[in-house]
């Protein structure tokens, strides 16, 4: 409406000029009679119709009604009557009795529309409310909380207008209006206070215990004010997982991941679709070399094979196009829709950030055009000090609002960011579980676990921060239009320096990211090195070689130093750049503003905005290079996961489940590959097997026994054929797979649980009496891959496993080969044969085990892949084919005895097995069981671990008695330590000591001089600037010009040179520490006792390799930097403040207060969450890694969805700790930035109130200061607590420092240089046990073993045998007595002096990943010839001439390349080259096949003769030939004599080799 009809509407006029222009203003009456009414009602008619929705919703249930909603309605339904009111006094003076006749206009037009438009907005706000209230989980209403709130401000103008009014004439001239406009802004007040309170119904009571954020109010929401309690709760004690609240739904991983997956399919169907299209456009003559979906598999390796196909095929044309090939070869996959699924899932969160941020970034630039004002209004002192005042005003609003508005959107960027990590995570994992063979060869679990771990979180910080992506530039070009303002185009010069900053950033940023991808490598094969010897470290002990890994080791190790020395003084540079970019603009731009023409002089409001300005340019120009390092880390991590999501699936037809078969399982001509591309393990199979039959399948070694199983699996490629399976499956695989979990927990798996039927499947598994043993009966945890249970006792849980599981087929791989031949007796009978639990089910039982094949059904005979001949035991010996071969071989030498069911005597109680690590094994290495099935069928138990629980308790002991006992001992591995409360001082001592003090002064002090080189050119620039009041540009000369600008140029480079020198130092001084703090854990680790790997997990060593290392060497230098730098920033800011306003200084001090409290307590609780959070993420890949050595289990029994609902629950565990350390920060933030904002107001306040006395220079510089405050006020406590996490690192890294070692390796007391010459062993009295509070493991032992003798060790399980081994090599260390080797005493020598001289053929062969040389010979002592000719005796030269690299030829991590027969005789061939005169056989033949063992036995007995040889024995027939037998119980001899004699004393031998089917010593003749 034009002025003039709004005059007439009020009565008055709308707008006067002068009512502001004296020094008391106030708004003009119509003014506040209308916009002012207008804009509060306007935002409510706005917004209603959103909450009218509610009411018209169907099926909403009525919530109950609050005390707080009534009280709400209540105060609105007053409101209403006071508009009804108003209007009726209006209409009564108008139209009443009491009216004035004689006037004939009456009340202007505003006394009725505004009671009217009052009354309908109070009815719409009645209505409004309702709707809130049936909402569902809302508690309050934003909009609504908005409304009061402007209502009331706007309120505020007419009552004080009014109250001056009264004041000024005396009296009142319109009471009852006034009364009524009191009443109503008393109401309204009241309404604003009661729509902050959060209205929860009683239903929800329990959920916002569990969750408090549900029942946050708004005002709450937006401070974070919610989080109060868990702040003070980590405040008072160390917070612990079960203090954390509960997820939101929109937060869980299965919401997350559901949302993400429905349009990842969409959107990967169309890549797959475009991929297609591109393959076929890409004819010619490379599509043929990488035809079909090969192309796919290489997983996330870069297919080293078709990059080799490719080079050989394009020989010599040139580099150019093998380049362009082996780019092509690497985009072989479905890409770029990875980006796309995230942006549609989480579009919703996206779009409100961007709001939010361009909120905040257009209010950042309010800040310099207030300080303009302020700068002017300190000039000039005529002008009105009210001005002054709403100036500062002004500026606290839009700084408080600038800041919600950030926090606002950083709360919403991080969630999305935790949502990201989450989606990809949980698809990966799914991805995992049905991912085909050729993808899984391409990437070891390590590769995996990377994706989930390394490239899900680069996603989650670069969606962090993504909106700078356009938020940059806009700040930027906004920047740049407001300099071209104050300082025309001088800008130009400032911009032409930044533009040219930007390549040279590009530049470094590429050197940067190439110098990274090189560091990863080094990385990579560092941890792969570490990985290998921990799980290789008994091996390693046993053959005292720890010192050439720890020289590989350190190689790698110093290789990764230089590049990332490289990569520090890349940074340094780049700093140096990045400090001096801020001082050189304004340099420039000032020098050519003053420079241009003479009329132009530096004035305080022109430069100080100028600076203003160029700080807010600052932030954009640092972000941005690090957002484009952050982008380009993430693409390759796009690349990696897109290669590995989008690649085959494991194809589930296969394996067809066709009713109207009559077989259980049939195969049809199947011919089968582990992968798309490799040759057939299985040719022509065909089989039909009936149900309830009981089959064999036996072969030589890599004959496909095992394959076989895997095709009925449908792990397998299949060729051709098809198989089909009636009825569901379960699987014991070769190599137990054990969970960490309960042992019950690995039996059930899942199922329900039946009690009965677990007993019995208990007893009929031979599990009983090991439960006895073990401290927490079935509920005792079993740590990682089965550590604390022996070979035999986990192969057992595995068939126990398939026992309670009730399916209609098992597939039985080979599970009697690693126990006891009576136990594997037992089993047979108990279990798998005619009379088992399992007689009515189909078997099919891959054996070596001769005599078990009179009882099964039928057998079948593969070589080579091949079915060779298929029939019952007694056609099969009659035929003459291959299996009578296979048997006239064998048969011998498993003995003449036969089965029979007998049952246990009472004999056979303590014959069970006995977990006291006696056989303790753990499964083969983490890294990936699954390749080792990929690439052999047959794979190996990981060296046999001292266990280490020996917990024997008499039975009588009744339960009650040890209820106790049993929580204790049924944790194996304990809880991970967690450092809690603030970190020692002495843990940064401990790292500035390993930096060396005197680079640390130094650093500090070049910051420090930095600094005070700032501080100095703000002070000049404030000086210069006051030039233009002094001089009036008349005798300004140009000498004085060049001065200025010489000097604050000057200031500026020095504070640059000073940066990058302090940069340098730092860097060199941290990567001494990263050096000697590495080179100390690995040290230490190398010497720790044999113990401590088997109570740690070796995840959590491998994570002081990996993660906390990494934090040494990347993390805490940077932290340590921008701590500095935030600290020194803020103390110069409050110094120019309270130089510019001395009596600031009284205001420091309260805000220093409040400002160490509120960091005390967010340090406090940031800190543990930081620390649960690493906690809770091992879970998640443990669980991961677990999974994948697994998989073959997992998908057999088909419980892949339990296992993803497993892995949903610990990411949500993980969550969280996450969720609420996101909103920790905010929380920090957000009251941080109001102390900002306060320090902002009171420099401002400060500099109105002592106006006369300041020049407005110091005004501009104190401001500018105050307004950078802000951002390093919250940085400086980010910094603190991301140095005090960070600094954990060091904590943890040295507590594996300082573990105590086992003996010396060389003490000075050295045997002579041919020890032992004769090889005569004594034990004296040998006592021992595992751990001090442990029982002992050998009471007593004495003997003498003389020169060359051959000693035969046996004993149940349990009974000491591996323990005597471990003693000699002082794996563990005598409680009492000695042992003599040659007359000298093991104690007195050094470790490595005696370990070189005994030699082991342990019972796992552990190989390392390096060459075949340096398998045998890693201090490269020996010569080729020699190693030749031990090959030679080891009958591998054969083998080893046939590669291509002879001796040079690469074994695979675990020796995977390698079949298990190989492996043995590698390890025989080791012995052979040690030659000692003392050589101990641990059981070495138990994995293998008979032939091989005989290969081994006949070497041992030629090449050995000269030698004592200690044999410890399985089989009993291997030892039948010995000069002297010990049969070691319960740790003590029972008898040592020669076998014939044992045999005719009919004691414990005679017992056992009866058992084992040998009746007389007829058969040693071999």
């Amino acid at each position: 409406m034009p002025a003039a009809a709004l005059q007439e509407f009020c009565g008055s006029a709308f707008w006067n000029a002068s009512s502001l222009d004296r020094p008391d203003p106030d708004l003009p009456v119509c003014f506040e009679q209308t916009v002012l009414v207008w804009i509060p009602l306007g935002f409510l008619w706005l917004c209603g119709p959103w909450h009218l929705v509610a009411l018209f919703k169907n099926g909403v249930k009525s919530k109950h009604l609050s005390k707080l909603y009534l009280c709400k309605q209540l105060v609105v339904g007053l409101l209403f009557l006071t508009a009804i009111a108003g209007l009726a006094l209006t209409v009564g003076e108008d139209y009443g009795p009491e009216r004035d006749k004689n006037t004939t206009d009456g009340n202007p037009g505003v006394f009725y529309a505004n009671p009217v438009l009052y009354a309908v907005s109070w009815v719409l706000l009645l209505l409004c409310q309702e709707g809130v209230r049936r909402k569902e989980e809302a508690v309050d209403s934003a909009t609504l909380f908005i409304f009061w709130v402007l209502l009331v401000v706007c309120d505020v103008f007419p009552f004080q207008t009014l109250l001056r009014e009264a004041l000024r004439q005396g009296s009142v001239q319109d009471l009852p209006r006034f009364c009524l406009f009191y009443i109503a802004f008393g109401l309204e007040v009241i309404s604003l206070i009661l729509s902050n309170v959060a209205d929860v119904p009683p239903e929800a009571e329990e959920r916002v215990k569990k969750n408090p954020e549900k029942g946050a109010a708004f005002l709450s929401r937006i401070t974070f004010n919610w989080f109060n309690s868990m702040i003070v709760n980590g405040y008072k004690r160390p917070l612990v997982q079960e203090d954390l609240w509960e997820l939101n739904e929109a937060d869980t991983a299965d919401y997350i991941f559901q949302k993400f997956q429905n349009t990842m399919k969409s959107e990967m169907r169309a890549a797959k679709a475009k991929f297609q299209e591109r393959q076929k456009k890409s004819g010619g003559k490379l599509s043929e070399n990488v035809q079909g979906e090969d192309r796919l598999r290489s997983g996330l390796q870069k297919g080293v094979s078709q990059d080799v196909l490719m080079m050989e095929e394009v020989g010599n044309k040139g580099d150019k196009k093998k380049r362009k090939e082996e780019k092509k070869e690497e985009e072989d996959y479905p890409q770029s829709w990875i980006i796309p699924t995230i942006y549609k899932t989480f579009r919703g969160v996206l779009i409100e950030s961007a709001v939010l941020k361009l909120l905040q970034d257009l209010l950042s630039f309010v800040g310099p055009q207030v300080l303009k004002m302020m700068i002017s209004f300190a000039q000039d002192k005529s002008v009105y000090t009210w001005k002054g005042y709403l100036y500062a005003v002004l500026l606290l609003v839009t700084t408080v609002l600038q800041s919600i508005f950030l926090q606002q959107y950083f709360h919403r960027c991080f969630i999305l960011g935790m949502k990201v990590r989450t989606a990809i995570m949980a698809a990966v994992y799914k991805k995992a579980l049905v991912v085909s063979n050729d993808v899984r060869k391409g990437s070891t679990v390590g590769e995996t676990v990377n994706l989930m771990s390394v490239d899900a979180q680069r996603f989650n910080d670069v969606t962090n921060f993504i909106h700078l992506l356009w938020s940059c530039p806009v700040q930027i070009g906004l920047a740049i239009a407001f300099l071209w303002f104050e300082l025309g185009p001088s800008v130009l010069a400032g911009l032409a320096v930044i533009v040219l900053l930007v390549p040279i950033n590009g530049l470094l940023a590429t050197k940067a990211r190439n110098i990274q991808i090189e560091n990863m490598k080094f990385k990579d094969n560092r941890l792969k090195i570490m990985n290998e010897i921990l799980n290789g470290i008994k091996i390693l002990k046993l053959y005292a070689w720890e010192p050439s890994f720890q020289v590989q080791v350190e190689g790698i190790r110093n290789q990764e130093l230089k590049v990332m020395r490289k990569f520090s003084y890349l940074t340094a540079v780049s700093t140096f750049i990045f400090s001096c970019a801020p001082a050189l603009v304004s340099l420039v731009t000032f020098a050519v503003f003053v420079q241009v023409s003479p009329d132009n002089v530096l004035s305080p409001g022109t430069a100080f905005t100028a600076i203003a300005l160029f700080n807010i340019l600052r932030f954009p120009l640092a972000m941005l290079p690090m957002l484009i390092a952050a982008m380009v880390q993430m693409t390759v991590s796009k690349k990696r996961l897109e290669k590995f999501l989008a690649g085959d699936d494991l194809d589930n037809d296969t394996v067809h489940q066709d009713p109207s078969f009559s077989t259980a399982v049939s195969v049809c001509e199947g011919t089968f590959a582990w992968e798309r591309e490799a040759d057939p393990v299985l040719k022509n199979v065909s089989l039909d097997i009936g149900p309830g039959r009981l089959v064999a399948v036996v072969g030589a070694v890599g004959s496909g026994k095992s394959s076989l199983i895997s095709a009925l699996l449908g792990e397998m490629h299949n060729v051709k054929g098809f198989v089909n399976v009636q009825g569901s499956v379960a699987y014991v695989p070769q190599q137990a797979w054990i969970q960490n979990a309960t042992l019950r927990d690995n039996i059930v798996f899942g199922s329900r649980v039946d009690d009965e039927w677990f007993q019995k499947v208990v007893q009929a598994c031979a599990l009983a009496p090991d439960l006895e043993l073990l401290p927490g009966r079935d509920l005792t945890e079993i740590g990682e891959k089965g550590i604390n249970l022996s070979g035999g006792q986990k192969q057992r849980v595995s068939l126990a496993r398939a026992v309670y599981n009730q399916s209609d087929i098992y597939l039985l791989d080979d599970p009697l080969s690693a126990v006891d031949a009576h136990v594997g007796k037992h089993l047979f009978s108990q279990v798998i044969g005619p009379n088992g639990l399992l007689k009515d089910k189909t078997r099919i039982l891959v054996t070596h085990g001769v005599s078990f094949l009179p009882y099964v059904d039928e057998i079948v005979v593969l070589s080579d892949g091949v079915v060779s001949e298929v029939g019952s035991y007694h056609n099969l010996r009659t035929s003459n084919g291959a299996f009578s071969e296979f048997l006239e071989t064998y048969a011998k030498q498993e003995g003449n005895g036969t089965p029979k069911d007998s049952g246990p005597g009472p004999d056979d109680e303590e014959v069970e097995f006995f977990p006291d690590g006696e056989d303790v094994q753990a499964d083969s290495p983490a890294e990936d069981v699954v390749s080792v099935t990929l690439k052999r069928e047959s794979s190996i138990r990981r060296s046999q671990r001292v266990g280490s629980f020996r917990l024997k308790r008499n039975n009588s002991v009744k339960a009650a008695d040890h209820a106790t006992d049993l929580k204790r001992g049924q944790r194996l591995i304990e809880k991970e330590t967690m450092e809690t409360g603030q970190v020692k001082w002495s843990v940064y001592l401990q790292y500035l000591r390993a930096m060396g003090w005197g680079y640390s002064a130094v650093v500090f002090l070049a910051y420090l001089m930095q600094n005070v080189a700032f501080i100095g050119q703000s002070l000049w620039l404030s000086d210069w600037t006051n030039d233009a009041v002094r001089y009036n540009s008349s005798n300004y000369t140009g000498w004085d010009e060049d001065t200025r600008v010489g000097v604050f140029g000057a200031l500026g480079v020095a504070q640059g040179v000073l940066v990058f020198l302090a940069t340098l130092l730092l860097a060199n001084g941290s990567i001494s520490a990263s050096r000697i703090l590495h080179s100390r854990l690995l040290d230490n680790i190398l010497r720790v006792p044999m113990v401590f790997f088997d109570t740690t997990p070796l995840g959590r060593v491998v994570n002081r390799f990996a993660k906390d290392i990494f934090t040494v060497d990347e993390a805490i230098p940077t932290s340590l930097r921008s701590w500095i730098l935030c600290l020194l920033g803020v103390l110069g800011t409050l110094f120019v403040i309270s130089l510019a306003t001395p009596i600031f200084v009284v205001i420091i001090v309260p805000l220093g207060v409040v400002y160490y409290f509120v960091q005390r307590f967010y340090v406090a609780t940031s800190r543990q969450l930081r620390r649960l959070d690493s906690v809770s993420r091992s879970p998640i890949y443990s669980h991961f890694g677990e999974t994948v050595s697994g998989l073959s289990v997992i998908r057999a029994y088909g419980h892949q969805e339990r296992f993803l609902k497993h892995n949903e629950y610990t990411i949500d565990e993980n969550l969280k700790t996450v969720y609420p350390w996101i909103v920790s920060n905010r929380w920090l933030a957000i009251r941080l930035e109001f102390l900002g904002t306060l320090v902002v107001f009171f420099a401002a306040l400060l500099a109105v109130i002592s106006r006369q006395a300041l020049d407005s220079g110091l005004v501009g510089l104190s401001i500018s200061y105050a307004l950078n405050v802000t951002q390093t006020l919250n940085w400086l406590v980010r910094t603190s607590s991301e140095l005090e996490t960070n600094i954990v690192a060091v904590e943890r890294v040295s507590e594996y420092s300082e573990i105590e070692n086992e003996a010396k390796w060389v003490t000075d007391t050295r045997p002579p240089e041919k020890w032992p010459e004769a090889g005569r062993l004594r034990f004296e009295d040998y006592k021992v046990r595992y751990r001090p509070e442990l029982d002992l493991v050998l009471r007593g032992i004495s003997c003498d073993i003389d020169i060359a003798e051959k000693i035969g060790i046996v004993g149940r399980t349990g009974a000491g045998k591996s323990s005597l081994t471990n003693c000699l090599f002082r794996i563990i260390e005598a409680s009492n007595g000695r042992i003599l080797i040659d007359g000298i005493d093991i104690s007195t020598i050094g470790l490595h002096d005696l370990r070189s001289r005994l030699t082991i053929i342990p019972q796992d062969p552990v190989l390392f990943s390096g060459t075949l040389r340096m398998n045998l010979d890693p201090f490269e002592t020996f010569s080729d010839e020699d190693i030749w000719q031990v090959l030679e005796l080891s009958h591998l030269k054969e083998h080893v001439t046939s590669l291509r690299e002879g001796l040079q030829h690469d074994v695979a991590e675990g020796g995977e390349n390698l079949s298990v027969g190989q492996r043995q005789l590698l390890c025989l061939a080791r012995a052979l080259l040690r030659r000692s005169r003392v050589l101990i056989l641990d059981e070495a033949t138990a994995a293998v096949d008979l032939e091989t063992d005989d290969l081994i036995q006949r070497t041992i007995r030629q090449e050995f003769a000269h030698c004592t040889v200690l044999t410890i024995a399985h089989r009993l027939h291997s030892i039948m030939d010995c000069s002297r037998v010990m049969v070691l119980r319960d740790g003590e001899i029972v008898e040592f004599d020669s076998p014939g004699n044992l045999f005719e004393k009919q004691g414990h031998f005679y017992a056992m080799a009866k058992d084992a089917g040998i009746t007389g010593l007829d058969i040693t003749a071999l």
